[in-house]
């Protein structure tokens, strides 16, 4: 049977984790100046990289993480350091390429796809949820809220387009500047509570 209540709270805590209008601000950093076919693709494409993630996580998440040894404060560190190292090419502009069609793939794997979308607290939340679970109509469950959550992700960052005829370019480089800011102070936290993970677990 289908479980609804935890459908309606993994569906919750995904999107408060996730935060589709706050990741608005971030894409429009890092895809604002494209056209708009380009800034559609990363959406797309950084959607679907993240569901994978999850989906993967979901799936053999305590199993790669038990053979690896790999605790959740790890994925923290690991995925703040990513996040700043992101954030330092927003704020000082040198996240340009010459080879714009590799710079779209390569925007909606890393940041926008993982660790922005499937961060640590998305997949660390999908595998609380995951053992949890007690049955297929739990599972179903679960899926559908994977699906809902990504599907409301998606049509967040395909409307962003909207801002851009608001804000013009001098907005959008601002944007870009205060996405900077934002992911460099996200970075900090995860690296932070990476750091306070690792001390409880002693």
């Amino acid at each position: 049977m289908f479980n609804l209540r935890l459908f309606i709270e993994a569906s919750i805590t995904l999107l408060v984790i996730m935060d589709p209008p706050g990741t608005v601000p971030v894409f429009l950093g890092l895809v604002g100046r494209k056209s708009r076919d380009a800034r559609k693709r990363a959406a797309r494409q950084g959607v679907l990289v993240s569901f994978l993630v999850i989906t993967l996580f979901a799936v053999a998440g305590n199993s790669i993480l038990a053979y690896m040894h790999i605790g959740i404060p790890a994925l923290q560190g690991a995925g703040g350091l990513l996040l700043l190292l992101i954030a330092l090419d927003l704020l000082t502009g040198k996240g340009a390429t010459q080879h714009p069609e590799v710079e779209d793939v390569n925007i909606a794997l890393v940041p926008l796809g993982t660790p922005l979308l499937a961060g640590p607290g998305a997949i660390a939340a999908t595998i609380v949820f995951v053992r949890q679970a007690d049955g297929w109509g739990s599972y179903l469950a679960l899926a559908a809220a994977i699906v809902a959550v990504h599907l409301i992700l998606l049509g967040t960052l395909r409307s962003a387009g909207l801002l851009i005829k608001v804000f013009k370019e001098s907005g959008i480089l601002l944007m870009a500047k205060i996405a900077g800011l934002l992911l460099a102070a996200i970075a900090v936290q995860l690296v932070a509570s990476s750091v306070q993970g690792f001390i409880s677990g002693a």
